[in-house]
């Protein structure tokens, strides 16, 4: 009596079954949804990076009218300072 055993080409590994058309479709749905969805995320993040930029130009020249401002009230305070 002998016993064959399939090769390794024709046996699915340790309890894995061969994907159907079904799996396959299955699968292909729902790759596409996560491309989607990373798409829209990505879309997401160029907004936020382009408000970022936007903001950070914003405190860039507050901070610029800040330092003009300080400059002026110290040559304010140096002026009524020789005064007295």
């Amino acid at each position: 009596m002998s016993l064959s055993l399939p090769s390794f080409d024709e046996s699915p590994g340790w309890g894995i079954q061969p994907e159907t058309e079904d799996d396959v479709v299955t699968a292909a749905i729902k790759k596409e949804k996560v491309i989607q969805e990373i798409a829209a995320q990505q879309e997401d993040l160029r907004a936020l990076l382009a408000r970022v930029k936007t903001v950070q130009l914003d405190v860039d020249k507050l901070a610029s009218g800040n330092e003009t401002l300080q400059m002026y009230i110290d040559n304010l305070t140096l002026q009524m300072a020789k005064r007295r």
